[in-house]
């Protein structure tokens, strides 16, 4: 039977929030409003919604000073726009650190140990706290839930998930635990029934990370310890030689604190580039002839490549690869200078399919299909949240 209850899931990223109020129709979960909330911290932000048609039904530049400020604003725009109260929210966490590693319901004890995981994500876990305690103060006594992104990586095998350091350090937690869990779980709800064997999927945006997918199961991911590694993305290095930290530290003088900076803020396209990480802008000024952004532009399609056929070994062979997120769903340069990477594998682009983003993007005589599908991370909150409100 369905139920009429609203709920509203809450994600937020660095310098952004996402919300949505879905309610269920038919066994099914549909949008009220969905909106973000951009630039939060600068000078200059904006707060869009739109409603279940896709029809965008509130634009307002307003600065955000954090994500509470924004949550604030989101709510306020929601309850003017006829938005019921929820009767559950729900909130995606980056990371939850070797305990959490199921989509729950908030408890006193949850809290607890995502107070005691902070180390494990010293850039998300105190923000996602701030939110949750924000959202407990403005809708007080309605069920909060948590979905945690590394959650769809517990069925990493040992050999995936183990770093090759002694037990004493493994035993505190250090592990491969893998991001990017709820959209890489919404591309699988796309493709069931029929989910390939072999799937490989690249979630590409200002963070960046693959996975490889046994019969929908998540077996290997770019991402390990933090959201740092991996293949470079928009400020982070991706996997990075131990030694260069060491040799930053020695001859540089430079501490944990502004490591951490250069890892997750200078590097990546950023470093690259010598200025942005936007690559749309990078695109076009490699096309200009600007040698950086060329650079920046070859390395992250070459990562990106190298990990596919990385996971195709993995795998035992690759029977469809799959593009989502930011840059994944709206650079057609970016997907055809990766494909032209992996002719090895039997894939061959159409020019016209990809130029236009269509869904199937490869050519009549492609061995291995390529598609190009949107991720939904806040659909996947609702029906979590829904089903845990259900028990």
């Amino acid at each position: 039977m369905s139920d009429p209850g609203a709920v509203l899931v809450i994600n937020s990223g660095s310098s952004s929030l996402k919300f949505g109020l879905y309610v269920e129709q038919g066994g099914q979960e549909s949008v009220r409003f969905k909106g973000s909330a951009t630039h939060i911290g600068a000078e200059q932000g904006r707060l869009v919604v739109k409603d279940g048609t896709g029809k965008q039904v509130r634009a307002v530049d307003v600065r955000h000073p954090s994500q509470e400020d924004a949550f604030r604003e989101a709510v306020w725009h929601l309850g003017e726009l006829g938005g019921e109260r929820p009767r559950a929210i729900g909130h995606r966490v980056v990371h939850g650190g070797p305990h959490l590693r199921a989509h729950q319901a908030l408890t006193p004890e949850v809290m607890k140990a995502l107070e005691e995981a902070t180390h494990f994500a010293p850039l998300h876990i105190p923000a996602a706290l701030r939110l949750i305690r924000a959202t407990e103060r403005q809708y007080p006594g309605v069920p909060q839930f948590v979905c945690f992104d590394t959650a769809f990586h517990a069925t990493l095998p040992e050999v995936a998930s183990t770093f090759p350091l002694p037990r004493s350090v493994r035993d505190q937690g250090v592990q491969r635990y893998g991001f990017h869990g709820l959209s890489y779980e919404s591309i699988v709800a796309r493709l069931e029934p029929q989910v390939p064997a072999r799937t490989v999927v690249a979630h590409l945006g200002n963070g960046a990370s693959l996975v490889a997918l046994d019969h929908g199961r998540s077996v290997d991911t770019s991402m390990g310890f933090t959201p740092t590694g991996g293949i470079p993305s928009g400020t982070r290095t991706g996997d990075l030689d131990p030694g260069v930290l060491l040799f930053l530290m020695r001859t540089g003088g430079m501490d944990a604190d502004a490591l951490e900076t250069l890892v997750n803020h200078d590097a990546g396209l950023r470093g690259l580039s010598e200025g942005t990480s936007d690559m749309q802008a990078l695109t076009r000024d490699a096309a200009a002839g600007n040698t950086a952004a060329a650079l920046a532009v070859d390395v992250f399609t070459r990562s990106i490549a190298k990990t596919v056929g990385a996971y195709a070994t993995v795998l035992g062979g690759l029977d469809l690869l799959v593009f989502t997120g930011g840059i994944g769903e709206n650079s057609a340069r970016i997907r055809e200078s990766v494909c032209a990477r992996l002719g090895h594998l039997g894939i061959q682009l159409d020019a016209q399919r990809n130029e236009a983003g269509e869904g199937l993007i490869t050519a009549k005589g492609s061995r291995c299909p390529v598609r190009v599908l949107p991720s939904d991370e806040e659909i996947q909150l609702a029906r979590h949240t829904r089903r845990l409100l259900r028990g």
